[in-house]
């Protein structure tokens, strides 16, 4: 018996998530092929742009968010097209700062509070292509 396996993206299943999604319809027709079927590449926008493209950035790299005097912690996902889906969030930001208001409820610097698994912030690595290091 042939398995079968769906994939679905990260800001997909945030939307389907939501209280108000309604009813989800799946619809899967099998069929032999000889050829595969490729979805055109995602090209990314927005400040993120150019970590993505320089591959400093990938998609589906976790972010993480943390401000110890406020007792706040975020985890957060970077998408193939340059925005940022935060946990527990119904939208994708389309911008760090954005994404981290969300977090914090007031203005906030999103460049210097998120961070990649390694440490570094956002704004490190845009300084990392600034300087032309990848």
């Amino acid at each position: 018996m042939p398995t079968i396996t769906i994939h679905l993206a990260p800001e997909v299943i945030s939307r389907l998530t939501t209280p108000d999604a309604g009813p989800i319809e799946v619809t899967i027709s099998l069929t032999e092929t000889t050829a595969l079927i490729q979805e055109p590449p995602v090209v990314p926008a927005g400040p993120l742009a150019g970590l993505l493209t320089s591959g400093l950035l990938k998609a589906g790299t976790p972010l993480r968010l943390v401000q110890t005097r406020a007792n706040r912690s975020a985890n957060a996902t970077v998408l193939a097209n340059g925005s940022i889906l935060v946990e527990g969030k119904t939208r994708a930001y389309s911008s760090p700062s954005k994404a981290a208001s969300a977090v914090t409820g007031t203005p906030a610097n999103g460049w210097v509070l998120w961070r990649v698994p390694d440490g570094r912030t956002l704004d490190d690595l845009r300084d990392q292509l600034e300087e032309g290091d990848q």
